[in-house]
This record gives structure tokens, C-alpha cells and sequence, in this order.
């Protein structure tokens, strides 16, 4: 969730991204901020049914179809994408679906759709009826954490830091890894009251080489080590409102 945007940046309005996708680009739905589509293989679509039951079952199969057309699939997306002068999408390829997430970077950091961003879903929707793929737009997902803080200016360099590797990726109230590895996070504002006794928190899994490092800079923004007996397992960090986290790694583990 982000407040408006500054002048000089003018992404499409909601309802006219809506308006746009009831009209030629059927195959995408907006989500917190992209513009999303997942395509799968049409040969899967017999397996797929038979597997999750068919009629009203909301259950999402895994979907066979030969890997490689959609790898080729993905392939020309990037190419159309650098063609047409626009940022490859987020594309994640797995379970024999392609998911794909389309959205402008802002100079402040910022994740709005553009009109760019709808050109371009035509063209990958284009792309995926030559490649024999079908839209599967019911089953796209995108999960974005929230979490309740009285003070972002506070907290969010503790959780961009610690999620990212640098306290500078905080974008209004939101947390956004450029590296795309990290689902958003947005911070919920809210009054300030006594600590309330956590029941979830994040486990943030990290190579062995940078626990440490990454540790530190969370540390540097604000943050508190606050339980190292699972080291180098697991190491509990506090935001500086004292909400946990775990950095985890396989080091010490059997």
C-alpha cells in the first residue's frame, strides 16, 4: 500500500486498469501493486482437472505440459520486454506454470502499474497464445506481509536491513527488496501500546556467509540481538518495537 504519487509519476488509476482488463487483457489481475498472470502448458489442462477434482474445487494442481515450451515462453518474454525498452518482469517458473508480475519502479522506489506496464501485458499475452499456453488468472497470489507499527521511520530500516542487506530500501511505508527476493512488506500505522505477546513471526533464511553481516546491519538500524543459544542456527533479533525475528541458516543443524 502506497500513498499517491509525487506529480512526475502518473500510473494508471485502478478502476482504469480494470476497465482495461475487462476490455483486451482478460488473461491479468491486479494485485497489492502488479499487474499479475499465470500461464500453463494447454495439454496439462486434462491432468490438471483430474488431479484437482474438477467443479467447484478451489485446490491448485501441479500441471505437467513439457518444460521446455515454457521455458521458451519465458525466454521471449525477457526478449519482447528489453525490446519494447521496459524492465524484464518478476517471472518465476515452477510446477509446469509460468507466474508473471508487471509493474514500473518509481524514482523515489515506488511499485506502480504504468501505461507501459499494460502494453507490454498485451504483448506477453500475445506471446503465450503463440506458445499454446492458457491464462489461469483465477489461481494468481501474491503475498504481501503487513505489520502494525507506530513508528516506520523506526522499524523500517530494522526490517530493510535485515530483508534486503540495506536500511535504505524503505519506500513510503513499505520495505521493497530491488532484488526481488523478499515478499513487500508494509508497515500498518497504528498507536503506540505495551507489547503484545507475539504468536508469528518471520524466519528469514540466509546463506551461512552473510548471517553474520546481515546481522549487524539490522543491529546498526535500530535492532536488538535478543537470544543467540540456537547460533548459528538461529539467531532472534527485536525490531525497535519488539517484534521478533528469527536469522536462520543450515549451519549447525543435523
Amino acid at each position: 500500500m502506497q500513498p499517491v504519487p509525487t506529480p512526475d509519476v502518473q500510473p494508471v488509476p485502478t478502476p482504469d486498469v480494470l476497465a482495461a482488463i475487462a476490455d483486451d487483457l482478460g488473461d491479468w489481475r491486479v494485485l497489492a501493486q502488479p499487474l499479475a498472470a499465470r500461464y500453463v502448458a494447454r495439454d496439462a489442462d486434462a491432468a490438471y482437472a483430474a488431479e484437482a477434482g474438477g467443479g467447484g474445487d478451489t485446490r491448485v494442481a501441479s500441471r505437467g505440459g513439457d518444460p521446455t515450451v515454457a521455458a521458451a515462453f519465458v525466454s521471449a518474454v525477457a526478449q519482447v520486454a528489453a525490446t519494447a525498452g521496459h524492465a524484464v518482469p518478476e517471472i518465476r517458473l515452477a510446477g509446469g506454470a509460468v507466474d508473471l508480475l508487471l509493474y514500473t519502479v518509481a524514482p523515489d522506489g515506488g511499485r506502480w502499474i504504468m501505461p507501459r506496464d499494460l502494453e507490454l501485458a498485451r504483448l506477453i499475452s500475445g506471446l503465450a497464445a503463440k506458445f499454446q499456453l492458457r491464462a489461469v488468472p483465477a489461481e494468481v497470489t501474491q503475498v504481501e506481509l503487513a505489520l502494525d507499527a507506530a513508528d516506520f521511520n523506526a522499524s523500517g530500516p530494522f526490517w530493510s536491513a535485515l530483508l534486503t542487506g540495506d536500511a535504505s530500501n524503505t519506500v513510503h511505508d513499505s520495505v521493497f527488496d530491488p532484488a526481488c527476493r523478499v515478499p513487500p512488506l508494509w508497515f500498518q500505522g497504528t498507536d503506540p501500546h505495551e507489547t503484545p505477546r507475539q504468536r508469528w513471526h518471520l524466519d528469514v533464511w540466509l546463506a551461512p556467509e552473510v548471517v553474520e553481516a546481515r546481522i549487524a546491519a539490522a543491529v546498526a538500524a535500530g535492532g536488538t540481538v535478543v537470544d543467540t543459544s540456537g547460533a548459528p542456527a538461529y539467531t532472534v533479533l527485536a525490531d525497535p518495537e519488539d517484534n521478533k525475528v528469527c536469522v536462520a541458516c543450515a549451519t549447525g543443524r543435523s
